[in-house]
């Protein structure tokens, strides 16, 4: 097994052991719809259930449709990462980074997903009367892949460039 597959394998195991652990917590201890400040006028942690995707997105669809259809898009995104971590054996650690942490981050929401049939979350960031959408471990690790893989894209671009 080569370097970068022990990174991704570890990390993404990180990640999911993170965000079940601290999902396993928020459901053990708080109610649905429970919230307890830890930074008054900033920052809750709250027990919210989301039954959509990111923001929300499908929360209204059909039971059926949404999570046969996020369970779907869910498994082919980490076949598809799956396949290029597989084929592309000469990726940078920036890049690896990147995918592990998204992978790891859908793990855990699908995970959420198939047991509840919506994803725990509990990170509250707020401004007064302001919340940006609760999220939780595997939501922060897939931003964060994502904006990981965005910089590796357009640094090898500019590379390429220029």
């Amino acid at each position: 097994m080569k370097k970068n597959d022990v990174i991704f394998l570890i990390t993404a195991f990180a990640i999911i052991l993170l965000d079940q652990i601290t999902k396993y917590y928020i459901n053990s201890y708080m109610s649905v719809g429970d919230s307890s400040p830890v930074i008054p006028g900033f920052f809750n942690i709250a027990h919210v259930r989301n039954p959509g995707a990111a923001f929300g997105i499908f929360s209204r669809s059909p039971e059926i449709f949404r999570t046969v259809f996020l369970i779907t898009v869910t498994t082919a995104a980490l076949i598809l990462i799956l396949y290029y971590v597989r084929m592309n054996r000469e990726r940078d650690t920036l890049m690896n980074l990147a995918l592990s942490l998204i992978f790891g981050g859908a793990i855990g929401n699908l995970i959420d997903r198939i047991r509840f049939g919506e994803v725990i979350d509990f990170l509250d960031f707020y401004v007064g009367p302001h919340h940006w959408p609760a999220y939780n471990v595997a939501d922060s690790a897939i931003s964060t892949g994502a904006v990981l893989l965005l910089v590796t894209l357009i640094w090898k671009r500019r590379g390429k460039d220029g």
